[in-house]
């Protein structure tokens, strides 16, 4: 009868309604997003800028408070074949050394954090002089390792520079032969019987050995940092696309000096 039309009439209008509430939000929604977005530009672009300068702030400032006896500063590969003067790699990152001033800032942080009682955990690589850790097949990054002759052990190029020459209580991890810090050595051991919760990584190649060892920090369930004025690799555009872009999804990104001020 006309009370059931009328009642299904009655039904349809509230459910246009609603329909019509709902598409209404969903545009102040995207409204409000794309003007978000749009606001938000100029300020993302200027934390990026930050960061990959080394800047006194960056995208990282208020970090809770870390234990420095539940930390360690896990220094990858700072040997003479990167780090100094006649090293084979030296010519490729000096410039990227010299932009972030990566070697004076990692300095300023080992010898702070260790005497605040941070774990000191150096990760040289290094090779017998014949290569045979790697195989004839061998490609990629390690491949030009070895064609250049590079971190022979016997070699002065595979020795820990001066500048961050390992002190009293300090680790020297071993065993490192690729890229991520813990595949093939001791460091992972080291980390768990020091009680360690948090790393706090530097170093060569930003996007190569560094990121690497993230990677791996970040799944087996440490609270990981990233030094951004504390790494160097073979070109800005390289430096930048890893600190930038990939550093944030598996660490905390922060400089040198906010990472001190969060001991």
């Amino acid at each position: 009868g006309r009370s059931a039309i009328d009642e299904r009439a009655s039904d349809d209008l509230k459910g246009l309604t609603r329909e019509s509430e709902r598409s209404s939000e969903r545009e102040m929604v995207l409204k409000a997003t794309q003007l978000g977005s749009r606001a938000g530009a100029p300020r993302l672009a200027a934390q990026s800028r930050a960061v990959r300068r080394g800047g006194s702030r960056g995208i990282s400032t208020a970090r809770a408070a870390m234990d420095p006896s539940k930390t360690a500063v896990v220094l990858i590969e700072y040997q003479n074949e990167f780090t100094t003067e006649g090293g084979k790699l030296h010519d490729a990152v000096k410039g990227t050394m010299d932009s972030t001033g990566m070697l004076a800032n990692t300095k300023s942080v080992v010898e702070k954090a260790r005497a605040q009682g941070c774990k000191i955990v150096h990760a040289p690589i290094s090779f017998s002089d014949d290569y045979k850790e790697l195989s004839d097949g061998i490609y990629g990054i390690l491949a030009n390792v070895k064609e250049g002759g590079c971190f022979k052990a016997s070699e002065w190029g595979a020795q820990i520079c001066d500048e961050l020459s390992p002190a009293e209580g300090d680790v020297v991890i071993e065993g490192k032969r690729g890229l991520d810090g813990f595949a093939s050595t001791n460091l992972d051991f080291v980390l768990r019987q020091n009680q360690i919760e948090n790393v706090v990584l530097g170093g060569f190649l930003t996007n190569c050995c560094v990121e690497s060892t993230m990677r791996t920090a970040y799944e087996k369930g440490y609270q990981v940092v990233t030094l951004t004025d504390c790494t160097a690799a073979t070109s800005e555009q390289e430096l930048e696309a890893s600190v930038n872009n990939t550093w944030p999804m598996f660490s905390k990104p922060m400089t040198s000096e906010d990472f001190l001020g969060n001991l």
